[in-house]
């Protein structure tokens, strides 16, 4: 096929030359989260089967009689032509026959690879029913049996053998203007483990929700697995295991790769790329953070992400519970990335309210590991992102122990080990507060602290409960209870398209502090009288829209914005960067 195809965009014309390659889109879709001042040049549109065949421009049945003629489809699809609402109608039905959550998972994968723009629009318009399949809790399960449901690579596998030709590798993927990468090393997937390079299902499912409750363009995704090997001996005894079989690399091997990686993303992609780490084992999600912060644009989710959506949920709640958040007592089960997260962003944020030094704030807070309530006398043995939360008081073992000594008004859980939050210590908050706020946080479902029913009925209905992952509403006592969920999706799509609208170079914590408070903002008094934390996902692209804002006003503030200059309305702007996955017509 040869002559020029116009193809309908915003109201507009753009011709584009065609010479029967795959597509190339100079504007990136809708132009969203674009440079708009750029020139246009010649590029390819695909015709016939390889345009049914292309997920990004991939209509299906929705290609009109004339689109039908003009790209040598007729005959390649079956006469009826459905729109676009009648292709979601059909497929929404289609997956709810599905009882299997696994089998809705691999059904949502093979539509993403099939109609992108489909696939998103299902994801935009079902969100609260769909986050649970294309999010945790499912796509743990996913990750589990990665290799066996595998069926089209998605992302780029960078493994031990890439060692000196990494930037090969990056080049290798075929987009170029990418803004944001979710990076794990498969070490600590969820609260199941070490699962390799089968822990690709995060980076995938992280970068598919930047996209729709986000508006970040899913070419400038790239989801990235650095495969090190694996400890878990199940998986190196799994035939269809698709990672390298051989133990983890460690120490001087593995911090080598990813220093190569962090060099050569930055080479290829430059200084404004948003690098987020997932699922990093606690000694490394640390020791890289620490390292790259001051070189790289890069957010760690577990440790940053998940203490933004915790705080959010804190601040909201204080219209609930009363009083200011220097006023509460902390108690975290769980001490590792997650925990220790979370205790210093609320450590930050009730110094910013009292202009305390985040020193003293921190006495509010206390955190049991493995071995009980940590204190100063175990100081010398504790690792070190540990150390700033061993605070004077006699050892004490267990958590019931630990909510009687400390008399705690907020009980959060971030320990990874289900059932934990007994009936016990459920009641032993109860006794201590008129309304104790209980935070379950540890996923997937199995591994929650302890259900919403659970905390509801041991409290006797006092309880104000939100958790890691979704649980159905609770009735108890003729009282319907709507519990939130913690979820670190409100956070990072609207967090990171902040960073690209504003085009930052660092991440700072005053950032994630006000996306925390923005988040807070967008929980209104129909959600209070649910006993609801949370806003529901629903309008999750508004909300992350206003976090983006927030954000950005706050890069730049601290002057690390690089898009100059500050557009007047933020939020306005947030949303006329979201991409939009409505098809667009070709003639």
């Amino acid at each position: 096929m040869s002559g020029t195809l116009k193809e309908m965009r915003n109201g507009g014309e753009v011709s584009v030359t065609s010479n029967g390659g795959g597509v190339r889109d100079s504007y990136g879709e809708d132009s969203a989260t674009e440079d708009q001042l750029i020139t246009p040049w010649t590029f390819s549109v695909a015709s016939g089967c390889s345009l049914l065949r292309d997920p990004r421009y991939n209509k299906g049945l929705a290609f009109t009689e004339g689109e039908r003629d003009a790209h040598y489809l007729r005959g390649l699809l079956p006469p009826a032509v459905f729109n676009q609402e009648l292709q979601e109608k059909r497929l929404m039905h289609n997956l709810r026959q599905y009882e299997v959550p696994l089998h809705r998972y691999t059904a949502l994968m093979d539509l993403q690879e099939r109609n992108e723009k489909l696939f998103y629009k299902l994801l935009i318009d079902n969100v609260e029913e769909l986050l649970p399949v294309v999010y945790t809790p499912t796509v743990g399960e996913a990750c589990q049996k990665y290799g066996s449901i595998f069926r089209r690579p998605q992302g780029l596998y960078i493994s031990l053998k890439e060692k000196g030709k990494i930037l090969e590798v990056l080049k290798n993927w075929p987009e170029k203007s990418i803004q944001v990468i979710v990076v794990t090393d498969g070490e600590r997937i969820l609260g199941l483990g070490d699962l390799g390079c089968q822990g690709m299902g995060i980076p995938v499912g992280k970068l598919s929700l930047y996209t729709a409750l986000g508006g970040v363009r899913p070419s400038s995704c790239l989801p990235v697995t650095i495969d090190v090997g694996t400890n878990n001996e199940k998986l190196l005894n799994d035939e269809f295991y698709i990672g390298l079989r051989q133990k983890r690399a460690t120490g001087k091997e593995y911090e080598e790769l990813l220093e190569e990686f962090m060099c050569a993303v930055k080479q290829n992609y430059g200084e404004k790329v948003l690098i987020q780490f997932e699922d990093f084992a606690n000694h490394n999600a640390f020791d890289l953070l620490e390292k790259y912060r001051s070189s790289h644009l890069v957010f760690n989710d577990d440790i940053q992400g998940t203490a933004s959506v915790v705080l959010a949920g804190l601040l909201a709640s204080l219209k609930l519970v009363g009083g200011a958040l220097a006023d509460h007592t902390f108690l975290f089960l769980g001490a590792g990335e997650a925990g220790t997260g979370i205790a210093e962003l609320i450590a930050l944020e009730i110094s910013k309210q009292t202009k305390a030094p985040v020193e003293e704030t921190r006495k509010k807070i206390w955190l049991v590991d493995s071995k009980g309530l940590i204190v100063s006398s175990r100081l010398e043995s504790l690792q070190h992102f540990k150390k700033p939360w061993a605070h004077e008081h006699k050892p004490v073992k267990g958590l019931l122990d630990a909510v009687k000594a400390i008399k705690p008004t907020v009980l959060i859980g971030s320990s990874g080990v289900g059932k934990t939050f007994t009936k016990e210590v459920v009641e032993a908050m109860a006794a201590l507060n008129e309304k104790p706020l209980i935070l379950a946080l540890s996923n997937p479902t199995s591994q929650s602290e302890c259900t919403a029913e659970e905390a509801y009925t041991w409290s006797k209905g006092k309880a104000i409960f939100a958790s890691g992952s979704p649980f159905d509403p609770v009735e108890y006592e003729g009282k319907v209870f709507v519990s939130g969920q913690a979820n670190n999706a409100y956070i990072f799509p609207g967090f990171g398209l902040g960073l690209i609208i504003s085009g930052a170079i660092r991440v700072r914590d005053e950032m994630l502090l006000a996306a925390s408070e923005a988040l807070a903002a967008q929980v209104s008094q129909e959600n209070y009288d649910k006993g609801l934390i949370y806003p529901p996902f629903s309008n999750i692209r508004k909300i992350s829209a206003h976090i983006a804002a927030d954000v950005a006003a706050k890069v730049y503030d601290l002057g690390l914005a690089t898009h100059l200059p500050r557009p007047k309305d933020l939020v306005k702007y947030a949303e006329s960067c979201m991409y939009s996955p409505g098809y667009r017509s070709y003639r």
